[in-house]
């Protein structure tokens, strides 16, 4: 490899290491990574395929080099055949080139319509040798060079260091969760053990002041005081409730979970937060006795939808509707942004949808550039 390109693949691989690291979501960096990978490689098209937990194959995230003209149809979201080269390749560790995708026995067979357009296929594993991510492949329109046996080695090496900087990322991101986690029950403990019994202590003795001095206050002194000693009690309330969500929003080390409209709140308020105004929030029906798995997955589901929301729509307006039904529990959330952008990961949509279906639901997911984008999810009240 010569100097130039060894210069070319160590930027961009530092700029995916540093995006990475920033980046509270490292599945954030995946467009990046495929649109530096056309840029080294001088390919057409570029896709990143991830495995899921069932060791299926999808593609995450796709770019379309400047000078091209892109498949007829979104190829993100699109799971591959197990018996691909890209699906070979993220299981061996092992790179493949062919100058002929439609001509080649290794990738013929499996070579959707969309992608018929392109010739020349380069595919490198993505990950680290311990933890193998998925697969980097590049194309070349038909009429192309074929890929060289340098540029291979060099969507190799870079493949190899942005599935490092990932890996990494994610390390750091769990790090962190760990220590707000643990900041945040230090937080709740103090709360309940200190604030919440010197709270209780001074109700307790305005209560024994109040009795003392019934028969000297006037009507409007103990009707002062009774106030304060109300607004103790509630600030109790309040405290106990911030102490219930702070020690709950860890699921794995939760025993005793939240009520389900406080979690619900809470996740609407931190959205509200992130976007700088109050998404409007609608509960409608009983929702205490929701069974503990749906409204694990009720929460799980409305903070995916939240999260897309904040970080791709622009909404200038967020609707959340929450409906306990006679027989299952429904969950809409609309925004009025600009959609959900086709270059972006849809592993958290995936997540909503596989939650609905594993629970005994569904999820519907409507989105355009025009109106925004709708998430209802609804799932029976059995799946508990």
């Amino acid at each position: 490899m010569d100097s130039t390109l060894a210069r070319r693949m160590l930027a961009a691989s530092t700029e995916i290491t540093q995006a990475a690291l920033a980046s509270e979501d490292p599945d954030a960096v995946l467009p990046l990574i495929v649109r530096r990978a056309v840029a080294l490689t001088e390919a057409d098209l570029g896709l990143l395929m991830v495995r899921d937990e069932q060791d299926n194959l999808t593609v995450e995230a796709s770019y379309v080099g400047p000078q091209a003209a892109g498949p007829p149809t979104d190829p993100v979201g699109a799971v591959l055949s197990p018996h691909s080269a890209a699906s070979h390749v993220a299981h061996n560790g092992v790179p493949v080139v062919v100058d002929d995708l439609i001509d080649d026995p290794l990738t013929a067979p499996y070579v959707p319509r969309a992608l018929r357009v392109y010739g020349p296929f380069a595919v490198a594993p993505f990950g680290t040798r311990e933890r193998r991510l998925g697969s980097l492949a590049v194309y070349r329109r038909r009429s192309a060079d074929p890929f060289t046996r340098v540029t291979v080695d060099l969507l190799t090496s870079f493949a190899a260091q942005a599935g490092l900087a990932l890996v990494l990322a994610e390390g750091s991101t769990a790090r962190q969760r760990i220590a707000v986690y643990q900041e945040r029950e230090w937080i709740a403990r103090d709360l309940h053990d200190v604030i919440v019994q010197r709270l209780y202590g001074a109700g307790v003795q305005l209560n024994v002041l109040g009795r003392r001095l019934s028969d000297r206050l006037g009507d409007e002194d103990a009707k002062r005081l009774t106030d304060v000693t109300d607004q103790i009690d509630q600030t109790i309330a309040e405290v106990r409730a911030t102490v219930r969500t702070l020690t709950s929003s860890d699921p794995e080390r939760s025993e005793q979970p939240p009520e389900l409209a406080d979690s619900l709140r809470s996740e609407v308020r931190i959205a509200g937060e992130l976007l700088g105004w109050s998404p409007e929030l609608e509960l409608d029906g009983e929702l205490d006795d929701v069974p503990v798995v749906v409204a694990d997955h009720a929460r799980a589901a409305l903070r995916e939808a939240l999260s897309n929301v904040v970080r791709h729509s622009g909404a200038r307006a967020v609707s959340v509707r929450v409906r306990r039904t006679g027989t299952g529990l429904l969950l809409r959330v609309v925004d009025d942004g600009c959609g959900i952008p086709h270059d972006v990961s849809k592993r958290g949509l995936r997540n909503m949808e596989e939650r609905a279906v594993a629970a005994g639901g569904h999820c519907t997911i409507e989105s355009s550039p025009d109106s925004g984008s709708a998430v209802t999810w609804e799932v029976p009240l059995s799946a508990g």
